[in-house]
């Protein structure tokens, strides 16, 4: 764990834990003992303003407990290990580019659930670990998590009395996400096999196929599906796009209602276009990196500060948001030309040079120690593309897909 993480109700920092070295191991190791074999847990646990830092070590040794029993399908790609949004999003772009290489239809949902972490309800969780697989004792352990568990909210005059939670995941849990991540899964088992190609990144859910009668008709499942499991689908933010549209194929009704239908769609930060031009996300990624700029400027245009202090706050804050996603989309030169100038604009704000001075592009990058961008763009690209080829999961099976 992380150090400097806020506090929870015992004061107690991680920073402890860690300079105790193996006396907290030792201590760590008999105090999760006794909470596994009695099943239940300090009371001071179940009070949460912020979840205390010892019960996030007991719930990450839980947690590990669990992935090891649990398999999660390989279609989400959300709190898994070696997958992040870069995997859900080539996916998608790849399917999309085969699609239109062959010029034939592919129609896309994007599904949007309500309030997803509060809605799971807990007998559902019960029943969904237990299929999975997971040890009646680990169930009764995450039972006793919930069991009167309080909370309150805090706000700029004070905070609420406690009272009680009795239905979702607990926010700000170390545990929460992979037990969504397995109530998804069990929730979406019989109906993912109907559809051609399904994503889940968390509760993020693109459902993919060839006809817009076929979409309709899985998108109506996965309805019914999680909503009789206390899910709800949120007909007004789900949205609808089709690659290679022939004139008159119309939309998608989900209960009656027509649902929005989009040209682009931004899908987990990166927004993908029906006609598989990336130039909105370019955009996207330059507006990402001077927002970024923004917030340290008073870094970056401090004289005090050296050129390369400011160079490395600069590849830390800023060029991360311009790059994100940027390895699953192929630029064009003047594309590439585009971030290039946004970024020399920065480097040149920060240095407090003007075009006027007339100092070369290469001198400015020497100057705070930052290399080309799309230099940079290619690094990633290539070593994403040996992330797929080591891959033999969904990512690989859509690029090598006709």
């Amino acid at each position: 764990m992380k150090s400097g993480k806020a506090v929870g109700p015992d004061d107690i920092p991680v920073e402890v834990w860690k300079c105790l070295g193996e006396a907290a191991v030792e201590f760590l190791a008999s105090l999760f003992n006794r909470v596994l074999e009695s099943e239940r847990m300090p009371e001071e646990w179940r009070r949460s303003v912020l979840v205390p830092i010892t019960m996030k070590l007991w719930e990450r040794v839980v947690e590990a407990r669990l992935r090891k029993v649990v398999e999660i399908c390989e279609q989400q790609y959300g709190f898994m290990p070696r997958k992040s949004t870069t995997d859900a999003i080539s996916a998608l772009r790849i399917l999309m580019e085969k699609y239109r290489d062959g010029q034939r239809e592919l129609h896309c949902v994007f599904v949007d659930l309500e309030k997803a972490y509060d809605r799971v309800p807990r007998e559902e969780l019960w029943y969904c670990m237990r299929k999975s697989g997971v040890a009646e004792k680990y169930v009764r352990v995450v039972q006793d998590m919930y069991e009167r568990s309080r909370t309150v909210v805090r706000c700029a005059v004070g905070q609420t009395e406690e009272f009680k939670v009795e239905v979702g995941l607990h926010q700000g849990s170390a545990l929460s996400p992979f037990l969504f991540a397995m109530v998804m899964d069990q929730l979406s088992e019989e109906v993912r096999q109907e559809s051609l190609w399904t994503m889940m990144f968390a509760d993020d859910i693109v459902i993919c196929s060839e006809s817009r009668e076929q979409v309709e008709e899985n998108l109506e499942r996965w309805r019914f599906a999680l909503e009789r499991r206390g899910m709800k689908v949120s007909g007004s933010k789900t949205e609808y796009m089709c690659v290679n549209e022939r004139e008159g194929s119309g939309t998608v009704r989900l209960q009656g209602e027509e649902v929005k239908k989009v040209q682009e769609f931004k899908y987990l930060g990166s927004t993908v276009q029906s006609n598989g031009e990336c130039g909105k996300e370019v955009k996207k990624r330059v507006q990402a990196g001077w927002n970024g700029w923004r917030k340290v400027w008073g870094v970056l245009c401090e004289r005090k500060i050296s050129a390369r202090i400011k160079g490395k706050v600069y590849r830390t804050v800023v060029r991360p948001a311009m790059l994100y996603g940027l390895e699953t989309v192929s630029l064009r030169k003047r594309q590439e030309s585009e971030l290039e100038v946004a970024e020399l604009k920065m480097l040149r704000f920060s240095l407090g040079v003007t075009r006027l001075d007339r100092i070369r592009n290469e001198y400015i990058r020497g100057t705070a120690h930052v290399g080309c961008l799309g230099d940079k763009v290619r690094e990633t690209r290539l070593r994403w593309f040996g992330h797929v080829q080591r891959r033999e999961k969904l990512v690989s099976r859509v690029r090598t897909s006709d």
